[in-house]
This record gives C-alpha cells, structure tokens and sequence, in this order.
C-alpha cells in the first residue's frame, strides 16, 4: 500500500467495497518497466485497467496501448493517445470492429487464424500485422495457452498468405502466461519465435518485430522475480538468438504498470463457523469473485490481506464473497490464516489490486452496485 493510498483510506474512509489507486505508482512501475527494458515499445494492456487517469497519465509518459476491443480503442483516442500508438491485439474481432478502428487511424493488428487474417484484408486493407503463436505458460498464474495462437508452422503459412493479401507481415507475438514467474519461459518463447523469424525472413517475408506480450508479475503473497531480472533474461534470450540483428520489440505489461498501485478497501459482513467446534472460521466480505476479484477462481491469483488486527493470534479460515452463489468463494484452499479477532464490521485491505478488478466486477449481480473507484 502506498503512503497515498494509506492517507486516503485514513482521511476518507470512503464506502467499501471499493478501489483506491495511486496513479503515481502506475508512473513509477512504467519507469522501473522502460529502465529493465529499455530497447522495447511499452504497449499497456488496456483491459488492467482502462480508467481514464491512468490512461491519461501514460499518454503522457509516452506510452502505446495494446487494445482489446473497439471500445477500448475509443477509451485510448479519449484519453488523447495517437491512434498510430495504437495496437487492436484481440485475436477474434468482429469485422466491424476492425472496420472501425481502421477508419480512427489503427493500423497495427493481431491475428492467429486464416479466417481473421482474411477480415483484416477486407477491412484494413495495408495495415500492419503480426501473427501470435502457441508458447508454453509454466510458472503462470494465470496461463493463456490454449484460447489464443497458433502452431508455428500454421503461422508461417498464414504470415505468408498475408503478404499474399496486400497486408504488412509485420512481426510476431507469443503470450507466456499472466503473472508469469518462471524467467525459462520467456527464454523459450524467444527462441520459438525467432527460429520462424529467421525462417520467415529467410522466405522474403519483411518480418521485423516480436512482441513479447505481458505476464511481468506483481508481489501478492510470495516472492516474484524482480523486474530487472526479468529484463535481463529476456534481452540475453534476444541477443543470443538474433545477435546484432534484434529486431523491433514490443511489451504488453498490464498487471505490472498497475496492480501494486491500487488496494481494495472492503468491510467483514460475518464470520462464522459450520459448526462450534470446527477449527475453521468463514470470513464474509462485501466484496467477492462476482464484485471483481474473479482472478481467484481455481484460487489462482492469491491477494494479500491486511486488518486491523495483524499484531494479534490468527487461526485458518475460508474466505468468500456476500453474494447467493456458492461459487462466490474466494479461498478455500491455499491455507489462509486471519485474527482470531476479526469481526464484523472491521475493514479489510486486499493488496495488490490495481489490475483487473475493476473491469471483471459484475454490473449488480444480486443487486450490488460495482465496484467503486478512487484514482489519487
């Protein structure tokens, strides 16, 4: 928690459940981002968190954006980015959308199919291009490896049939997983990704980026590596597979840029036992998966907890949502201890959620308002 947020949550205490974030952290984690990275674009993935001070805040840091839908695209332009800053990298677009976006002044766009590739033609025509391909995701929290990419050889001839369409074969990309903790697998997706650059350049295909996608981590609960770490492996995995010849690179972080930056202020509804003497409390928020926390679902993203009672004895608990759905349990699993002296009413601060919280919260599902937000 920042000293920002800290002091509003003191002189405030706004209405929970609800998101307090500290643009100038998002600022501060940008540059820690550009200095381990210094030769790559920072696209920042809209979809974190698409606020308009935040975006605001990294257009004017310079910034480009990996949109994810035509709509998001719109919010970037709002904010006063340049459309040429602008990449639509959703793989599955409706043509409209494209269409739409093409007509603002977009020009950059991701595909993985024949069928996609072939509504880009139709409707940006020109436009640059970049393929994604399957990668591993272990040491993922939150892996991305089946939805999206295709085989390496598939996109080698979809990389060609795009030239064959009028379209710029600009360059390709590979996602390692959200949260990615493992540095092996940026490595391994690098050395993929250039044998079908070499391969395709080799084919007179004009290829010249790797986008590197995102996954840089945040700290929840454990330890991470630390973001420079991180910078040097992917720049000697770089270096050793594409010498002096490296080519354009281009980042997607969105977690990184914006998760530490934001805490989530909620309310205990209730704590209570199945039965007196099951060492096991519950402990009831106002806040639950369906309120914006849906990254805990196969409890994959593990938030850390603060209350008021930190200093005293703790004992487990399963932690859950206040909705009427049993799936609105949060922690069950993962060995989560609270004070033994929580209770209803105290507030409680979840760590580290600047990232996605707020565009995964539900519009009133049983007729709770979303999430409220604070930019400070």
């Amino acid at each position: 928690m920042t000293p920002k947020v800290s002091r509003y949550l003191r002189d405030f205490a706004p209405a929970t459940p609800c998101l307090v974030l500290d643009v100038d952290r998002v600022a501060e984690n940008y540059a820690r981002l550009h200095e381990a990275l210094p030769a790559a674009r920072i696209y920042y993935a809209v979809k974190a968190n698409p606020a308009a001070p935040v975006l605001g805040r990294l257009v004017a840091l310079g910034s480009s954006f990996d949109a994810a839908s035509y709509e998001e695209v719109e919010m970037c332009l709002e904010a006063g980015a340049e459309p040429a800053r602008i990449s639509y990298g959703n793989t599955i677009k409706k043509e409209r959308a494209i269409a739409a976006a093409f007509s603002r002044g977009v020009r950059m766009f991701a595909f993985d199919s024949e069928p996609e590739l072939r509504k880009l033609s139709r409707a940006a025509p020109g436009a640059r291009v970049y393929c994604r391909i399957l990668v591993g995701n272990v040491g993922a929290e939150w892996p991305l490896s089946k939805k999206f990419g295709c085989e390496v050889e598939e996109a080698r001839r979809l990389m060609l049939l795009a030239e064959e369409l009028g379209l710029d074969a600009y360059g390709l990309s590979f996602h390692v997983g959200s949260q990615q903790t493992n540095t092996e697998a940026y490595k391994a997706a690098i050395a993929k990704a250039a044998m079908l650059f070499t391969d395709l350049s080799q084919a007179g295909v004009n290829v010249r980026m790797v986008n590197l996608g995102g996954g840089y981590p945040v700290r929840y609960r454990a330890e991470v590596p630390e973001i420079g770490e991180i910078g040097e492996a992917i720049m000697t995995a770089m270096t050793d597979h594409f010498g002096n010849a490296l080519p354009e690179i281009v980042i997607e972080p969105g977690r990184f840029v914006v998760g530490d930056a934001g805490v989530v202020s909620a309310e205990v509804v209730l704590v209570s036992r199945k039965a007196q003497d099951d060492p096991v409390r519950w402990v009831y928020l106002d806040i639950g998966r369906f309120g914006g926390l849906a990254e805990t679902e196969g409890e994959a993203i593990k938030y850390a907890f603060r209350t008021p009672h930190d200093d005293g004895d703790t004992g487990p608990v399963t932690i859950a949502g206040p909705t009427c759905d049993s799936t609105d349990t949060l922690y069950e699993r993962s060995n989560y201890r609270l004070p033994l002296a929580l209770e209803e009413g105290d507030r409680v601060e979840i760590l580290a959620t600047g990232a996605y919280v707020t565009t995964y919260a539900s519009q009133r599902f049983n007729g709770f308002a979303p999430l409220a937000e604070h930019y400070v």
